[in-house]
């Protein structure tokens, strides 16, 4: 689902559909035309990009994302029956279900749907039936978390009101129950937390284990550029839960050295170096990958508490250099944008971002780097690639809510 802007900046790509409030709501009710103009809510749910902290959040560690500036948006009203209906705006396709039903899963947009009201639904909440239409700029199966945004923005839809009275963290989690038990990705926290939680000009330190949680201010000399490969990835249909089994395959074996062992968070360095040897190859290699990647997450903190930018920039790239070589889901396309933007003066910062396969890079950027980098890539990527990229230039966003 992609959509215009007003403004939208190069290398958004823009498909000329509402996308504004009024917008959204002027298609509602074009939609339908017995819908109480008064009664229309129009509710966003960001997107979010990863700084680091990658495939830890399922392994109880700690993450990094910051949701932004490119979002999911829904124009409904409330109908007093259980039937869900909404349109997409980009393609007119209109679907719907009954929340009573329980619809089998079909692979398509509406499952984020479906499992979001299945889990709100389990977790004791009363839902409404209601009609609406869709739109959204964040570019679906880029690693920017598409899913996670269009069920939080279910999750406020379907409780209309009472939205407001849950805590995001919580209304997260219900989200994240109905990514795994519905939809079938066995996907950690992260996202949804990022789409409910979001601080504008704040990145967020997430505790996936205690779920303790806290901004943290982004210098305000730097910008967030997102580069998308333009190799799209898709996350049940990829490797995505092999990783996850490979790493709870090393706690398996790990706790039987140490009882005390319930997620890859509780190996220390040295213990999976004087164990190594018990695991399968592959395996160590991944359960490598999470143990110094929650280490960098916290390293990331104290060089930005610091504003020791030298130290972001080598662990980004450490990072990236796991993901690419042990946890292995990095691709020739991703690996091409991280070595171009390395190239640029004043990239800070340049790695991978998000389940891998495909999909996007990071790059924390100083201001007047920001169009050279964007030529930069924008020239020589698809020479090497053959495919286009996209330059977005983003912000970091509140967490979902109502617009209107």
């Amino acid at each position: 689902m992609r959509a215009a802007i007003e403004g939208a900046e190069p290398g958004v790509i823009v498909m000329g559909i509402p996308f504004q409030p009024d917008e959204l709501r002027a298609a509602l009710l074009a939609a339908d035309r017995a819908a109480d103009p008064a009664a229309v809510r129009v509710i966003r749910a960001p997107g979010r990009v990863n700084l680091i902290g990658e495939h830890t959040d399922y392994n109880l560690g700690f993450v990094l994302p910051a949701a932004i500036d490119r979002e999911v948006r829904m124009a409904v009203v409330a109908t007093g029956d259980r039937r869900v209906e909404l349109t997409r705006l980009d393609t007119g396709e209109r679907a719907g279900f009954d929340l009573d039903d329980g619809r089998p899963r079909d692979g398509s947009w509406l499952d984020y749907i479906a499992g979001t009201a299945w889990a709100l639904a389990e977790a004791g909440y009363a839902t409404t039936g209601l009609r609406g239409v869709i739109a959204s700029d964040l570019p679906e199966n880029a690693g920017l978390s598409s899913s996670a945004a269009v069920e939080l923005a279910a999750a406020w839809a379907l409780l209309g009101a009472a939205a407001t009275e849950v805590d995001p963290l919580a209304l997260a989690r219900i989200c994240q129950r109905g990514e795994n038990g519905y939809v079938g990705v066995r996907s950690g926290l992260m996202d949804q937390f990022a789409s409910s939680c979001g601080a504008a000009d704040h990145a967020l330190l997430l505790d996936c284990r205690s779920f303790d949680w806290r901004a943290v201010a982004l210098p305000a000399d730097l910008r967030l550029v997102v580069l998308h490969s333009g190799s799209s990835r898709k996350l049940d249909g990829s490797a995505y839960n092999e990783r996850r089994s490979q790493c709870e395959a090393a706690v398996a074996t790990l706790a039987l050295v140490d009882p005390g062992i319930r997620s890859l968070r509780d190996v220390t360095p040295g213990l999976l170096a004087a164990e190594r040897y018990r695991l399968d190859a592959v395996v160590a290699r991944r359960a490598e990958h999470i143990v110094a990647e929650n280490e960098r997450v916290i390293a990331v903190i104290d060089a930005l508490d610091a504003s020791d930018l030298v130290a972001v920039g080598q662990l980004f790239a450490a990072g990236h250099r796991s993901l690419r070589d042990l946890f292995e889901i990095s691709s020739p396309e991703l690996d091409a944008l991280v070595e171009l933007a390395d190239g640029v003066d004043g990239v800070v910062a340049a790695r991978m971002t998000g389940g891998g396969f495909g999909g996007c890079t990071v790059n924390l950027v100083r201001p007047d780097a920001v169009e050279t980098l964007a030529a930069v890539v924008e020239a020589e990527y698809p020479a090497r690639t053959g495919l286009m990229p996209t330059v977005l230039r983003v912000h970091a966003a509140d967490g979902a809510g109502y617009l209107a």
